[in-house]
């Protein structure tokens, strides 16, 4: 028995007393943060300039 077993078929949770974010709004609030991730051509986030 593996040790997830017990709950691996459970329902998916939701909570009832708030409706669920949209895409839109879940983005817009997570964007800030892509800057800080390096990017696919190598560059990064120059921290030397004030």
């Amino acid at each position: 028995m593996n040790e997830y077993e017990d709950i691996i078929n459970l329902p998916h949770w939701n909570p009832t007393g708030r409706r669920r974010m949209s895409m839109e709004a879940r983005a817009s609030q997570f964007a800030p943060f892509a800057a800080l991730k390096e990017g696919e051509t190598g560059d990064s986030v120059d921290t030397t300039s004030t």
